[in-house]
């Protein structure tokens, strides 16, 4: 209920404000009106959108990478990415419809359909666009051209897909000839929660050759284990991938302070590997980010 009053209380505050760089603002390179397609369907914009509402951390750094920034009037609580984002006490996770609405928004970009989100706005006249996570790099570009055209920044999404490709595929590029393949484990939370090579994750870990210890251990198929401690230990992979820094303050140190793990491969020659949780679980332009660092540290590796 404090979360929802605050959300409320910053809304009100924030409603009749002038979206940032105004109606008038600049850099548009589409014609309106425009119809999208989202995760729930064909989505038609009647106007360049000028008060956008991200509810979505990878939105809103797709929306600031593509240069839509100053017709972002509100993100939600998680956004964290540019530091520049309006950020507010919104929430992806339990949308309230109410303290969105009170921003005025004319486009909502969310990555589910929650609390009845879609509908909910729908019938207050607000253009929800889904774009949901990404199954693999084509759902990312695809994902941020729809943004792109969505919010008139064409030419901007365009350069960030360029940019992005010419990133990852150099770094893919450059990556030494082996006569065998490296394993690795990458860790969501000090549980041993892990992904497969089926998530999207384990799917750029696959674009520099490398093969994932939690495959076999993927006995729903969810796509997300939970391994034991056992099985890892078993395993013993080449490398190990930290996507738990931030949440759970884990480290080389920490790792290898783990019963057993000393003797692991990878704590023994320094290949313990520290990420940043959210670029670690975004699917938005800092993919290359990502691809860049695990390629590096697979160059590395004699």
């Amino acid at each position: 209920m404090a979360i929802a009053a605050l959300a409320l209380g910053l809304a009100a505050c924030g409603g009749d404000a002038e979206p940032p760089g105004g109606a008038a603002a600049g850099g548009a390179d589409a014609t309106f009106p425009v119809t999208v397609t989202g995760g729930n369907g064909p989505v038609t914009i009647p106007d360049r959108p000028e008060r956008v509402v991200s509810l979505s951390p990878t939105a809103t750094e797709m929306l600031f990478a593509i240069g839509a920034g100053e017709q972002v009037l509100a993100v939600d609580d998680q956004s964290n990415h540019p530091t520049e984002a309006p950020r507010t006490a919104l929430s992806g996770f339990q949308p309230n419809i109410e303290a969105i609405a009170n921003y005025r928004p004319d486009l909502v970009v969310a990555s589910d359909d929650i609390n009845g989100l879609v509908d909910g706005l729908g019938r207050l006249g607000v253009a929800v666009l889904l774009l949901p996570a990404a199954a693999d790099l084509d759902d990312v570009y695809d994902q941020i051209a729809v943004l792109g055209k969505a919010t008139g920044r064409t030419a901007g999404a365009a350069e960030v897909v360029d940019d992005m490709r010419t990133r990852i595929g150099a770094a893919v590029a450059g990556l030494p000839k082996r006569s065998g393949t490296l394993s690795f484990y990458h860790e969501l939370d000090d549980t041993l929660y892990t992904v497969t090579s089926k998530t999207f994750v384990g799917a750029v870990y696959g674009l520099v050759g490398l093969t994932n210890i939690a495959d076999a251990a993927d006995r729903d198929g969810s796509g997300y284990p939970q391994l034991s401690a056992e099985y890892l230990l078993k395993a013993d992979p080449d490398l190990i991938f930290l996507a738990d820094t931030k949440c759970c303050g884990q480290t080389a140190q920490t790792v290898g302070a783990r019963a057993g793990w000393s003797g692991l491969a990878a704590v023994r020659n320094g290949n313990v590997v520290p990420l940043d949780d959210d670029v670690a679980s975004r699917w938005g332009p800092r993919v290359a980010d990502l691809v860049e660092a695990v390629a590096a540290t697979v160059a590395k590796v004699r």
